[in-house]
């Protein structure tokens, strides 16, 4: 397991784990807060295969690496950020994130999103971070202009998502863009 930990000043951000399984089940089961996602376990045991079946090495081209969001208060699960390594030279990143319905509109989804944008630009010298978000996911597109990520394209009918062609909309900043 990488050691990688990223902590801001309500939360810890650290690799998921099995252990995790029942947490993240249970905030990403919500097929209704989660109509955006390409994912919805729906059950424990698919929380599991998830989680084995994504990389524990941090920065491998063409792979997604996971991090839950753990409410430092509480020190519960409240949602996990992906990290997809896009390119070869490792210098351009996309970024996902899911945060349990009861903890949004918190500010907690920009402060983990501050906390990993940061860790990717000064730690991993990324020179480009973009976000792939469903154009009817409004409050996804708010939290990533707020950010500073600007809009880039859309794409018509690009996603199969469950049996459905849906538009992608690219968000994107570069490190020098990020203060």
């Amino acid at each position: 397991m990488v050691k990688i930990t990223i902590e801001t000043e309500r939360l810890h951000l650290k690799p998921l784990e099995s252990k995790d399984a029942s947490a993240l089940f249970d905030y990403r089961s919500d097929a209704i807060t989660n109509k955006f996602q390409g994912w919805i376990p729906e059950k424990l045991e698919d929380a599991y295969e998830y989680i084995n079946k994504t990389t524990s090495e941090f920065n491998v081209v063409d792979s997604w690496f996971q991090l839950v969001i753990i409410d430092k208060n509480s020190n519960q699960i409240i949602g996990d950020i992906g990290v997809h390594f896009l390119d070869a030279d490792k210098k351009q990143v996309e970024l996902g994130i899911t945060v349990a319905k009861i903890q949004q509109r918190k500010g907690f989804a920009t402060e983990a999103l501050k906390g990993i944008i940061t860790y990717l630009f000064d730690t991993f010298n990324k020179h480009r971070i973009t976000a792939s978000i469903d154009p009817d996911n409004k409050n996804s597109i708010k939290l990533f202009e707020r950010l500073g990520f600007r809009k880039e394209a859309h794409f018509k009918e690009s996603l199969l998502i469950n049996g459905v062609w849906k538009d992608d909309v690219i968000f994107a900043i570069l490190k020098n863009e990020w203060n």
